[in-house]
């Protein structure tokens, strides 16, 4: 059997997704984003000032794991998000997704 072939939606409507909702998740999100801004601006110093190319090396991959580190937290909040919402989570669920969807993130982060 062949694999089916996804055509482009009729609107750009079709393919918005939902946004975070949690308030604390956004800040989380803000906050992680903000400390690899700071960590970009050193980087842009240390290259201004000549520091050495493995310096400036070994801090550029400590901001890609910091955004990739924010990319999978933003990831497994909106799953999170969606699931509860979609399928209808009650309560008495909620622990057992929290549960399942730290594991995603620790597996996800093992990707990196």
């Amino acid at each position: 059997m062949a694999p089916s072939k996804r055509t482009a939606p009729a609107t750009p409507d079709a393919c918005t997704m939902a946004q975070l909702q949690d308030e604390s998740s956004r800040t989380d999100l803000l906050n992680r984003l903000k400390r690899a801004e700071g960590q970009l601006r050193g980087i842009q110093r240390m290259i201004e000032s000549g520091e050495p190319c493995l310096d400036i090396a070994s801090q550029m991959a400590a901001v890609r794991k910091a955004l990739d580190s924010a990319y999978v937290r933003m990831t497994v909040c909106f799953m999170q998000q969606e699931l509860r919402q979609k399928l209808g989570v009650s309560e008495e669920q909620v622990p057992e997704l929290e549960h399942m969807l730290e594991d995603v993130q620790t597996l996800l982060g093992k990707v990196r």
